[in-house]
């Protein structure tokens, strides 16, 4: 009675009396918020850096002037060197994605299917322990590994593959002086960085398919193989496509590894980076932001029509 009592005496009572039977009022008291901290510090500095796009950069005074223009979209259009610039990033997005998902599907299925619980912890650390890590400190310690006197190299020589990977260094496109000067390097840190965040999604999807429909198709006749095929992988796609969203976004807008790892040749994140800070353009690099803002969102079209929400 007492714990009544002082509940009926709380000074919030009038507040909850007033929003009783006013729910939209409280939902928009709840929401508002993080709304308003959405709307302020994401969608307006997006609009301003966008409509930065439109301004003028004297090159002789190296200052931006506030004289509208689309020159800078018409020089990404015509410019060759920027067809470049977005296939090979690209192109790289595309394969650290797929590689992921070969990679990364028998460890979830493995963690869904067969892992006991202690078994499964100690993978859930294993898989989200490189994640503790500072993003910086794994990529430059890529760079060591990677070097001409690096792990990577001493462990090749140990096998007795340094033929191998001569050969595969002097493959034009993907090879290069030494791992870390090549895009095969690059393409190992990118798979390195981005595996945990497509193994999670696909294991959670893998969890949610019901074991009934596993045993319903051995009961039709079904082999394992066609089970897993036919079943499995279909229901398991959105889990795939969840973890696209994270691999090919964030190799897709990445600038710090095609900096330190792989040839010269710039990625798109590299290039926006390159005009706003070395040069001080930040028109062009304003209207280079369009790029990843329509692909991405394309791609997250696609994730989501593939059920990638509904995995996460």
């Amino acid at each position: 009675m007492t714990a009544l009592a002082a509940t009926q005496d709380s000074p919030l009572r009038p507040v909850a009396n007033a929003l009783h039977g006013h729910q939209n009022i409280a939902l928009w008291l709840l929401l508002g918020p993080p709304l308003a901290w959405f709307v302020v510090f994401y969608l307006l500095p997006l609009f301003a850096l966008l409509g930065q796009s439109v301004l003028t950069f004297d090159e002789f005074s190296m200052t931006v002037t506030n004289e509208l223009s689309f020159d800078n979209f018409r020089t990404i259009i015509t410019e060759p060197v920027n067809f470049d610039i977005f296939w090979r990033t690209f192109s790289m997005g595309v394969a650290v994605t797929i590689a992921c998902t070969i990679l990364g599907y028998p460890l979830a299925y493995y963690m869904a299917r067969y892992a006991g619980g202690r078994t499964k912890g100690l993978m859930y650390v294993g898989v989200m322990l490189p994640m503790w890590a500072s993003y910086i400190v794994k990529a430059y310690a890529w760079t060591v590994i990677l070097s001409k006197e690096g792990v990577a190299n001493w462990l090749v020589g140990g096998l007795g593959l340094t033929s191998v990977l001569d050969t595969l260094l002097a493959i034009p496109w993907i090879g290069g002086n030494t791992l870390s000067t090549s895009n095969i390097g690059r393409f190992l840190v990118f798979v390195y960085m981005w595996l945990p965040f497509m193994i999670l999604p696909i294991q959670a999807s893998l969890e949610r398919i019901a074991p009934n429909l596993l045993l319903a198709s051995g009961d039709l006749g079904a082999t394992r193989t066609r089970t897993f095929f036919r079943v499995t992988l279909p229901l398991s796609a959105p889990g795939i496509a969840a973890g696209s969203i994270f691999t090919f976004c964030l190799t897709f807008g990445d600038y710090i590894i095609p900096t330190l790892v792989g040839p010269s040749g710039d990625f798109l994140g590299a290039v926006v980076y390159k005009y706003q800070g070395a040069v001080g353009n930040m028109p062009l690099a304003a209207a280079l932001t369009l790029i990843p803002v329509l692909v991405v969102s394309a791609w997250l079209w696609l994730a989501k029509k593939l059920g990638a929400f509904d995995a996460l």
